[in-house]
């Protein structure tokens, strides 16, 4: 049986269209590059990662961006044979437009529409496209305007929604069912008040009339949910004409009121229709989703190896899909070759914006992470595994010089508090490793456990932010680049682990 979330791990603010029998994801991706990844699937719960929509430097760069800043919600829509991507980059130009006929392609450079506020959505009614956006303004609320999708110029904006209950209704999307205009909102704030709205019109400008049972979504109602935090949502069709949802939602850990590190998450809902309105069963997020409904073929047994789940590479190929950087990079830092991914470290440390670190999502609680590396350190060097939440919230496993030897030492990151848990002689060729757990990390070297720490200490509770735990191969110097030692890393694996 399907279960939720279908994209777990860092996937917050889901976007989603289909096109035939295929369906497109995008989500946030704040301050990492490559920038909007992207996600394809038959049957809306196995989600292949295709790309990224904001992968070439003229498209994006966050390198001075702040820990959750860079590119927030964004809107997938197809039309005319078109891919459309809109999406605010909060550190950069603010909103913007990118466009391509193959999602898995190379998109186009961004075309930016003069707007206030984030999470700008694209609809279409004819050959009419409307721009509709939240300002951040609670006098003025939702917004919204016809644009040119070629231009980005904008006409005569106009308020449409302030809100059910919040006057900082946000996260719009319009859509059209039965010659009905809907308005869909996210209400409550981003953490455990959020909640999903709608209201309906005879028109896309409205003005939109409020569900009556509106939150139409929410987990609010229940701290001891297993799933908090649902809101934010999107709504696609079948083929067959049924509807569904995509929403984000956080697991805690740790017992109430918990905290959650892993990120925001995506989630699935069926959606049925009851006197013209959407309605979501118990107004909850299912644990488990019902095969038999789903589009496509659900069967776990017929899933195809997936980069989400699963990672094992030499980077012979290039860069893994699944990963990205910390900001934009600077490229000489990284090379991928037959003999592994060879990094030069900087003078730029963990604490600080620009560091040599390439790093998947953490996509499961219980989950093991090796990397064999080859590192030889002169002083002042440093280089190994990090599992990072931002600057001042991670931990690292890392490889330094200490005089005529090599030592592999653990090191957590709290706020202001740096502590060294454990130190280990190692040779040249080193496996580092995590064995992560839901309420801990154990790390190990050459397959010995040599220190623990709690995740809770890179949770968004402690650490504040939008994103959730990375974890990936490091590298610290410094000298510089130039002169760095290189570190190779041969091989990185990251695998589940059933409990």
């Amino acid at each position: 049986m399907p279960t939720n979330p279908v994209l777990p791990g860092f996937h917050p603010d889901p976007s989603v269209c289909r096109v035939g029998e295929t369906f497109y994801l995008a989500t946030s991706s704040f301050g990492y590059f490559p920038g909007l990844p992207l996600y394809r699937s038959e049957n809306l719960v196995d989600w292949a990662p295709i790309g990224h929509a904001l992968a070439r430097e003229s498209q994006l760069d966050t390198r001075d961006a702040r820990a959750s800043g860079g590119i927030f919600a964004p809107t997938l829509r197809h039309h005319d044979g078109t891919f459309y991507l809109t999406s605010t980059n909060t550190s950069g130009e603010g909103h913007f437009l990118v466009t391509a006929d193959d999602p898995a392609g190379e998109w186009s450079d961004p075309v930016y529409v003069d707007a206030p506020g984030i999470d700008p959505d694209l609809f279409w009614d004819g050959d009419t496209a409307y721009f509709t956006y939240f300002t951040t303004d609670t006098d003025r609320g939702i917004e919204q305007a016809e644009i040119d999708p070629e231009t980005g110029e904008l006409g005569e904006r106009r308020t449409v929604w302030t809100g059910h209950e919040d006057p900082h209704a946000e996260a719009p999307h319009i859509y059209e069912r039965a010659g009905t205009y809907y308005l869909v909102a996210a209400e409550g704030g981003t953490h455990t008040g959020h909640s999903v709205t709608v209201g309906r019109s005879d028109d896309p400008t409205g003005p939109f009339e409020p569900h009556p049972e509106n939150p139409v979504l929410t987990h609010r109602d229940d701290f001891y949910r297993d799933v908090h935090a649902t809101g934010h949502a999107d709504l696609v069709t079948d083929a067959d004409g049924n509807w569904w949802l995509v929403c984000l939602g956080i697991r805690p850990r740790g017992g109430f009121p918990g905290w959650h590190h892993l990120g925001r998450e995506t989630f699935l809902a069926p959606v049925a229709w009851a006197d013209g309105w959407p309605v979501v069963d118990g107004a909850e997020v299912p644990a488990e989703i019902d095969a038999a409904a789903l589009p496509g073929d659900a069967d776990p047994a017929n899933a195809d190896p997936n980069p989400v789940e699963h990672t094992d590479t030499d980077f012979a190929e290039g860069r893994p899909v699944e990963f990205c950087y910390r900001r934009t990079p600077d490229r000489d830092r990284y090379a991928f070759t037959g003999d592994g991914l060879v990094l030069r470290g900087g003078p730029e440390t963990l604490d600080e914006k620009g560091t040599t670190f390439l790093a998947r999502r953490q996509t499961h609680f219980d989950c093991r992470v090796r990397a064999d590396i080859v590192f030889d350190p002169d002083p002042g060097e440093e280089a190994g595994l990090a599992l990072v939440m931002d600057e001042e919230h991670h931990y690292e496993l890392g490889v330094v010089c200490d005089g005529d030897d090599r030592t592999a030492l653990v090191r957590v990151t709290v706020g202001d508090a740096t502590d060294v848990l454990a130190r280990e002689p190692v040779g040249e060729r080193v496996t580092l490793g995590v064995d992560a757990a839901a309420e801990s990390y154990e790390f190990r070297v050459d397959g010995e456990p040599v220190a623990e720490a709690r995740p809770k200490y890179l949770a968004t509770e402690v650490a504040g932010g939008f994103t959730g735990v990375v974890v990936g191969p490091y590298a610290v110097a410094d000298e510089g680049p130039a002169e760095a030692t290189p570190a190779r890393v041969e091989r990185f694996v990251y695998e589940p682990v059933e409990r």
